[in-house]
């Protein structure tokens, strides 16, 4: 009983941090005492607050009623979608984070709809169609092999309806890799006195490092996305417009963002093949 305590209350890395690199691994990464701190990171009402009411507009700017969150965390989005008055379905690979999320919902009036899955069999889990799914929180990065990516991907497109829309978010790697900047966390990670901060950056792995008032800190093993190799995956598996914003605005300098928040539209509509650089 013991070791099983621990095992759900300490990450563990191995010898080797960095080499880490399995999309599986992010498991073992949300453990009972990271998730119990998580909302520390996030601190929702300045995260409401920054946000404003960006994904709502855009969901409704598509007609959607029907969403489906698919990285769910500790409930923050599935929470400000129901307020808003969508129907919402909870998923997250963590059944621990789902578990918070249940339970920050309940405190806010609400029950959710949960589904522990994974993202790589979607239609195994999930049943029926989706106007919209949101996958925020920069979880796609916790996929670390292109095949799981497209996977993932196509597994979206096919639950979405006939003009269903994706809106899927990332961290601005490229920035990041390409010319050492900081994240300001002005708009994501909201909490006061609460770090988090690449500590590890290559082009095969971002290591994150979170650290909290009290003292304790953890790691999150991610892949660098890069923001054009995103769009054309999108495109590849099918999305025929994909707008991004960078930091909720359409019109930004590529190193300025800490995010970007990609739209995709999986409706038809003729097409030249060419791609905005945003």
């Amino acid at each position: 009983m013991v070791a099983l305590e621990k095992a759900v209350t300490y990450q563990t890395y191995g010898a080797d941090p960095i080499g880490v690199r399995k999309t599986d691994h992010y498991k073992l990464e949300y453990v009972h005492s990271f998730v119990d701190k998580w909302d520390e990171l996030i601190d929702w009402e300045a995260r409401a607050a920054s946000e404003g009411d960006f994904f709502i507009r855009v969901l409704r700017e598509f007609g959607a009623r029907r969403v489906l969150d698919a990285a769910t965390g500790t409930g923050f989005h599935s929470v400000q979608l129901l307020k808003a008055g969508f129907e919402v379905t909870s998923l997250d690979g963590s059944p621990v984070m789902l578990a918070r999320a249940f339970d920050n919902a309940r405190e806010h009036g609400y029950i959710l709809h949960t589904i522990n899955g994974d993202w790589r069999w979607l239609n195994r889990d999930v049943h029926g169609e989706y106007d919209a799914i949101v996958c925020l929180g920069n979880s796609f990065t916790h996929l670390f092999s292109e095949r799981d990516r497209r996977k993932c991907l196509a597994e979206f497109y096919t639950v979405l309806r006939h003009d269903g829309v994706l809106i899927l978010d990332q961290r601005n790697y490229d920035s990041i890799l390409d010319h050492n900047r900081t994240p300001t966390h002005a708009y994501y990670y909201c909490g006061d006195n609460v770090r988090a901060y690449p500590e590890h950056i290559d082009d095969g792995l971002a290591r994150f490092r979170y650290e909290f008032p009290d003292g304790s800190h953890y790691n999150l093993n991610m892949f660098p996305l890069r923001k054009r190799y995103v769009k054309r995956l999108m495109h590849e598996v099918g999305f025929q417009q994909v707008r991004t914003f960078g930091d909720f605005k359409e019109t930004y300098h590529e190193t300025e963002p800490d995010f970007f928040i990609h739209v995709a539209e999986k409706r038809y509509e003729s097409w030249d093949g060419e791609e905005d650089d945003q």
